[in-house]
């Protein structure tokens, strides 16, 4: 599978949500003090990520 998520914990011991593609990590998240939470992003990010405006500042 090209695209993943992936739920890790950091040294900080917190969750982190890192989205790879092609093991290529694009973006990871803050630390989150509970698994649930870590997941829960990735469900805001399926959910509403499809529909998110792009800024484009340059």
């Amino acid at each position: 599978m090209a695209h993943t998520f992936e739920i890790y914990r950091d040294k900080a011991d917190e969750y982190r949500v890192r989205f790879k593609y092609n093991s290529e990590i694009m973006f990871s998240t803050e630390g989150y003090s509970s698994k649930a939470s870590a997941q829960n992003a990735i469900d805001s990010i399926k959910s509403n990520g499809p529909s998110a405006e792009v800024v484009d500042n340059s």
